[in-house]
């Protein structure tokens, strides 16, 4: 019996640029990265930030303006999409609607010089391995949606190319279905250890499946970092309220010792991560959940008032009106006895605010 095998390899861009047509402004803006091998990592980011584009420019179905784009150390830039050892997994999954699903998969292994025995042997492992064995005889209209992007991937995991990329693969399919989906996406890439670079635009996807998180936003990278970097640590306001929810306050870094921040918050003092911050104006984001509601005139908390209590069954939702502006808290307290209309003390524990950048994007880099 055939088996699917990895071929792994990284992937680099060094200082890419694309730039379309007569357009004065780049899609993607002097951008440099490293993909290892046997990572799945996710450009993340708002539509029309560049993430699409830098998919395609690895898989050659756009071509730099300038920059080098390397596969396994071999500098592919110019090579057409044809020569790069790439598969790619669309948002509409692309598939032969007169086809059955086993010559769905063996479509591109027809075109790869395999003998008839090993296209039948690979295209079979490749429905092994998605769950679809059963389904070699059926037409994709006879299939779920979830079940058309498993042959999809099938049909991609059977060239072993060096690396795999999903454009949106998720986004078709209902909110259920897409977390069983990308789970089993997951466990493919683990169990074979595949290259894998994702693009999506959900966040909750993105945290859920990748070795790391690449944010674009206007063209450049925002941030570069584990999933639990970018969330406990955003570089900035635009990654910090692009990834989950965060609450934004304007704030002054008083002192700065030995990389600890002295941060006047109010009427409060913070002693906080310096992250490389002086002394002067700063922001500080805090997630919902790492604010926490006292009883009203509590030391250590700042003065806030109850605009909004919502009962969601698993937590409570708040958002509270303070000096600083509105800001909005999650608690796990069900039973939690906070009334619209009453006072409160909002306060922020040692472990979640931290220190931002202003700037809309990080540095290039």
């Amino acid at each position: 019996m055939a088996e699917i095998k990895s071929n792994a390899a990284s992937v680099e861009f060094r200082n890419v640029t694309k730039i379309y047509g007569k357009s004065k402004t780049p899609a993607v803006n002097d951008i440099s990265l490293n993909i290892e091998a046997g990572r799945l990592v996710t450009l993340l980011g708002p539509s029309g930030c560049g993430k699409t584009t830098t998919l395609r420019m690895i898989a050659g179905l756009e071509m730099v303006t300038s920059g080098q784009v390397l596969i396994g150390g071999a500098d592919v830039t110019r090579l057409p999409a044809t020569d790069r050892d790439v598969s790619m997994v669309f948002q509409s999954y692309a598939l032969f609607p007169h086809m059955t699903v086993r010559e769905n998969v063996e479509y591109g292994l027809r075109f790869s010089g395999f003998a008839k025995k090993e296209v039948a042997g690979r295209a079979q492992a490749g429905l092994d391995l998605v769950g679809l064995s059963g389904y070699g005889e059926r037409l994709p209209s006879q299939l779920s949606g979830g079940q058309q992007q498993r042959v999809a991937v099938a049909r991609a995991l059977v060239l072993e190319p060096q690396v795999l990329l999903f454009d949106e693969p998720l986004s078709n399919l209902d909110a259920k279905l897409r977390r069983h989906v990308r789970e089993e996406i997951r466990e493919i890439q683990q169990k074979l250890g595949l290259t894998v670079v994702y693009v999506t635009h959900d966040q909750e996807e993105a945290l859920a499946v990748s070795d790391r998180i690449i944010v674009m936003n206007n063209a450049v990278v925002a941030q570069d970092g584990t999933p639990r970097d970018l969330y406990e640590a955003p570089a900035n306001a635009f990654v910090a309220d692009f990834i989950g929810e965060a609450n934004i306050f304007d704030c002054e870094i008083a002192s700065v010792a030995d990389g600890v921040a002295s941060v006047r918050l109010g009427g409060l003092t913070l002693a906080l991560p310096a992250r490389g911050f002086k002394p002067g104006p700063a922001r500080l984001a805090a997630r919902p959940s790492r604010l926490v509601l006292h009883p009203a005139g509590t030391p250590g908390t700042l003065a806030a008032t109850i605009a909004k209590a919502t009962y969601v069954g698993s937590h409570l939702e708040f958002v509270v009106s303070t000096a600083l502006g509105e800001a909005f808290v999650v608690s796990p307290d069900v039973d939690a006895s906070f009334a619209t209309g009453q006072a409160a003390g909002l306060g922020f524990p040692a472990k979640g605010p931290v220190l931002i950048a202003s700037e809309v994007a990080g540095p290039k880099m």
